[in-house]
């Protein structure tokens, strides 16, 4: 297990305030599980990858604990010790969360490939069983609808570049820092146009000869905002907290 010299929570002669809960170490116990939820509050980023890091780091407390216990060491002190070795859980949060930024970089970045295709069937079915050609509304409609695509298509293509270089790229090259920020505002731009593409098919919609099937494309483009922007605003929030390097438990 890889430690880091962080500060540390307590010296190993005190008590560090176990003492005065009781005997049999359960307000030690308290403090393993006080630190992982202390730690717990401070990470952003997708709930597996999240949950993932927090096991490793309960695990890891553990099995420090398991083993300076096996070494003869009382209980209670070898629960304070380990903790104080692992440092402030704001110092492993800095540590975990450029690992967590990442992953919901790339979260963000396979919602906008997954979804952003859906903004370009849309716009094609638009121009199959839209309204009358010469129909001003629907035609200012189609034009919109036509430009968003345009946007939506680049989003899709940053979002390829963003999975490659944060996956097999990742294992030769490193992983531009302002990355994740560049793909949270991607995906805010391409969730406001499918925000706004949501408006432009509704619009063509009310003239379309067959409008059922337009207004299911409008139904797809609003689903589609939804996923994305979710995403977007989870990553953007990622990409301002602070981080240092992954750690490895």
């Amino acid at each position: 297990m890889t430690t880091h010299s962080l500060p540390r929570y307590g010296h190993d002669g005190d008590n560090g305030g176990g003492g005065g809960r009781g005997g049999g170490g359960g307000g030690d116990r308290d403090l393993v599980e006080a630190y992982v939820s202390e730690l717990d509050g401070l990470l952003r980023g997708p709930v597996r990858a999240k949950s993932r890091l927090i096991e490793e780091a309960r695990d890891g407390l553990t099995e420090t604990v398991a083993a300076r216990t096996r070494e003869g060491e009382p209980y209670e002190r070898a629960v304070r010790r380990a903790v104080a070795e692992f440092g402030s859980a704001q110092e492993l949060a800095e540590s975990f969360q450029r690992e967590l930024t990442i992953a919901q970089a790339r979260h963000t970045a396979r919602a906008v490939a997954l979804s952003a295709p859906l903004l370009l069937a849309c716009w094609l079915l638009v121009q199959r069983v839209g309204g009358p050609q010469d129909a001003a509304v629907p035609r200012a409609a189609h034009l919109l609808a036509t430009n968003l695509a345009a946007v939506a298509g680049a989003a899709v293509l940053l979002a390829a570049a963003t999975l490659a270089a944060t996956g097999t790229l990742a294992r030769h090259l490193p992983v531009p820092h302002r990355l994740p920020l560049t793909v949270a505002w991607t995906g805010t731009t391409a969730s406001v146009a499918m925000a706004v593409a949501t408006l432009a098919l509704a619009t063509a919609s009310v003239l379309a000869e067959n409008w059922p099937l337009t207004a299911a494309a409008c139904a797809l483009a609003a689903a589609s905002h939804a996923v994305v922007a979710g995403s977007a605003r989870a990553c953007r929030r990622c990409a301002r907290l602070p981080s240092g390097e992954p750690v490895t438990l």
